[in-house]
């Protein structure tokens, strides 16, 4: 029989949500995305200690105060654990521009061009490799910059269409709405218990894959942060699922048969490019959208300052 997870890749691009190198070779997803929480957990990982070694010492070496080189071991980890994760997948992997500067555009394409510098250094082509943004106006103005250079970006903390909408204005390659997340922030507030057929993370992405694809827009939509098989297999379709080891595993033992529920259309419109202010507003009048995207950043930059923490007293 057919698992549900052999299913799934017949209709939809599955997308490995871990650093676990083991995980990845075993369930063969076509990409990897990481972030400051997937590379803090690979620390605790055997296989990786070479490669956190091989940066500490590449880190000693280099010209600069302690805090400013220990920063620069911390983003040389992240690429090192994406070239050997791209040795792996077939397709590309994503690597996170530093939470600190989610409102700062220039600070983010400065860093994004270090990280395809650091990627080229390791052999590893640009074209393996995805950017990730937090999506604020900042960020998505960061995409638009590297975008028009040939570096495609990953957007990522999607909560609100307005971001979506932005990202599309601005070329962005792929964005990355997060359905758990939301569906959490709901069931907390709400106190309701959803069904994946009214799950409102599912309901989002449902949402921006609809527009999407009435406009013509060829931004990949890649539905992410699951809590359930339940709502990944509510988005069966959708261009890109990232999913965590364990969901995955989840879905290869289950060989339960499930249809297909997001599909192609013909453009039947031109969307209308999102102004500033329509962004920040629709932004500001979704209590949801306004916590997750803030929270997010914030746990990204607690993880980030965590790593430099964990590598500090081995630095010496």
């Amino acid at each position: 029989m057919t698992s549900q997870l052999d299913a799934l890749r017949e209709m939809t691009v599955v997308v490995a949500d871990t650093g676990d190198i083991d995980a990845v070779r075993k369930l063969k997803p076509t990409d990897c995305t990481t972030n400051p929480s997937i590379v803090l957990k690979a620390m605790d990982i055997a296989e990786f200690a070479p490669t956190i070694d091989a940066a500490l010492e590449w880190g000693r070496a280099e010209m600069g105060d302690t805090e400013s080189r220990l920063n620069a071991v911390g983003d040389r980890l992240a690429t090192a654990i994406g070239a050997l994760l791209s040795s792996i997948v077939p397709g590309r992997v994503s690597t996170e521009v530093d939470a600190s500067l989610s409102f700062d555009t220039a600070g983010s394409v400065k860093r994004a061009r270090a990280i395809i510098s650091d990627y080229a250094a390791l052999g590893v082509d640009q074209s393996r490799v995805l950017v990730k943004l937090a999506a604020t106006w900042e960020g998505i103005r960061a995409a638009e910059i590297l975008q028009a250079e040939g570096i495609d970006c990953n957007m990522t903390l999607i909560f609100q269409i307005a971001q979506a909408k932005a990202c599309a204005d601005a070329g962005a390659f792929l964005i990355s709405p997060f359905v758990g997340r939301i569906t959490d922030w709901y069931s907390k507030s709400t106190g309701t218990k959803y069904t994946p057929e009214t799950d409102p993370g599912v309901l989002s992405v449902r949402e921006i894959y609809s527009h999407y694809k009435a406009n013509g827009i060829p931004t990949v939509v890649m539905g992410a942060s699951f809590r359930s098989t339940g709502q990944i297999l509510a988005l069966a379709g959708c261009d890109r699922l990232t999913i965590s080891p364990a969901l995955l595993e989840e879905l290869s033992a289950s060989d339960e048969p499930f249809e297909r529920r997001l599909m192609d259309q013909p453009p039947t419109g031109k969307a209308i490019p999102i102004t500033e202010h329509e962004f920040r507003w629709a932004m500001n009048e979704d209590a949801m959208a306004t916590e997750l995207l803030a929270s997010g950043i914030r746990g990204f930059n607690k993880d980030l300052i965590n790593l430099r923490d964990l590598l500090r007293p081995r630095f010496g």
